[in-house]
């Protein structure tokens, strides 16, 4: 019995490219419940090799980015996207009174 497959923990480094494409794949990869195997079986790569991108050990070609995003059902570029990081609340801020004149 394999485990489940878990979604990422963390939003990845808006500025790191790695990060992000390893992003959207894991978390792209969960939501259809699909494990790194068969995910690699659908783009006709090596399972260690999707294993490697996930953790951000190896580049990857583009050619293998389109293969990826058309295995998970969506555009290359979404892949590259930073997601939209959590909106922080607004502070309360005292309210100042107008000066009198």
């Amino acid at each position: 019995m394999s485990a489940k497959p878990t979604p990422p923990t963390h939003l990845p480094d808006p500025g790191n490219v790695r990060e992000v494409l390893a992003y959207w794949i894991r978390l792209l990869r969960v939501e259809k419940g699909w494990s790194q195997e068969r995910l690699a079986h659908e783009c006709e790569l090596d399972r260690t090799y999707v294993s490697a991108v996930e953790r951000c050990r190896w580049n990857i070609a583009l050619a293998n980015i389109e293969r990826l995003a058309q295995a998970l059902g969506v555009e290359p570029w979404t892949l590259l996207k930073p997601p939209e990081q959590a909106i922080k609340p607004a502070r309360k801020t005292a309210r100042k009174t107008p000066a009198k004149a």
